[in-house]
């Protein structure tokens, strides 16, 4: 869309030396989503795969889980007084038959770039159940994935590599799926770290993928409760990232069998919840 990044001068000061000069900073914009016409969310979020973002995020609320649930996604023209098209308003239309979730304020929500979702009612109405389950039997052949520690290990630096915007910015956060043998499938990057990973899912979703059952889900930050929600929504076995996980995260990824990562460093790593995933070599010590 060309909007992804933004000029602006800046005073730049180095070593006490003064110089005023252009500098390259990530766009940030507010896009509402509209279900069947009707407001449902905005977020702030990065320009760019708006229709994956959208239908990522009716994924993580549980409105979506196939393919052909979705009949198509358009901006809205119209959106400012004088009629032009923002491309900042974009409408999900559900195929036929497809149960529309009651809008209500309760429901309505309010994304940033720094929180993700806030305004739910209770804790109990972010956690929607979803439609694939990750397997319970940590012994049995359908547990999902192992991942070798050195696999693991591996895949920040190959995240990194792959953020092309960041590396002109500095600026955003990043979401990677890799397969068990750390092969990159696919990279989205975002201003608010949950956006990155709806543009996934909501890729996966547009591509008949659905649930990423052997699939590993590295993002750049920490792991949240809403970050590991999204991975169990969209069947995501394995979450890591590079920094902390919230208690609510490490709560969550008992209570599903999801494999929690976190402070995933060189070759350090913590593992919060489901380390049968995790090909460890020695006895676990400790509590």
């Amino acid at each position: 869309m060309g909007r992804v990044t933004e000029r602006r001068r800046v005073i730049r000061v180095r070593d006490g030396a003064v110089s005023a000069r252009p500098d390259t900073l990530v766009a940030e914009e507010p896009m509402e989503i509209r279900l069947n016409g009707k407001p449902l969310a905005i977020t702030m979020r990065t320009p760019g795969d708006d229709f994956a973002l959208a239908a990522g995020f009716l994924v993580s609320e549980g409105v979506l889980g196939h393919r052909d649930e979705l009949a198509n996604i358009v901006y809205c023209a119209g959106a400012t007084e004088d009629g032009s098209n923002t491309y900042n308003v974009v409408d999900v239309k559900l195929a036929p038959g497809v149960a529309v979730p009651d809008i209500t304020l309760e429901r309505n929500v309010y994304t940033t770039s720094s929180c993700g979702l806030c305004g739910k009612a209770s804790l109990d109405a972010v956690r929607t159940t979803t439609r694939w389950p990750l397997p319970a039997d940590p012994d049995g052949d359908t547990a999902g994935p192992r991942i070798e520690p050195e696999t693991l290990a591996a895949l920040p630096d190959r995240l990194r590599a792959a953020q092309r915007v960041f590396d002109r910015t500095g600026g955003l956060h990043a979401a990677t799926l890799f397969t068990p043998d750390g092969e990159l499938l696919d990279v989205r990057e975002d201003v608010g770290r949950h956006n990155a990973v709806d543009k996934l899912v909501g890729r996966a979703l547009q591509e008949g993928l659905l649930p990423l059952s052997g699939a590993v889900l590295l993002v750049s930050g920490r792991a949240s409760f809403e970050l590991a929600q999204k991975a169990v929504m969209a069947g995501i076995p394995v979450l890591a990232a590079v920094s902390a996980p919230s208690s609510l995260a490490v709560d969550l990824a008992v209570e599903t069998g999801l494999t929690l990562v976190g402070f995933l460093r060189g070759s350090s790593m913590n593992v919060y919840a489901g380390e049968e995933r995790i090909a460890l070599r020695s006895a676990v010590d400790g509590a």
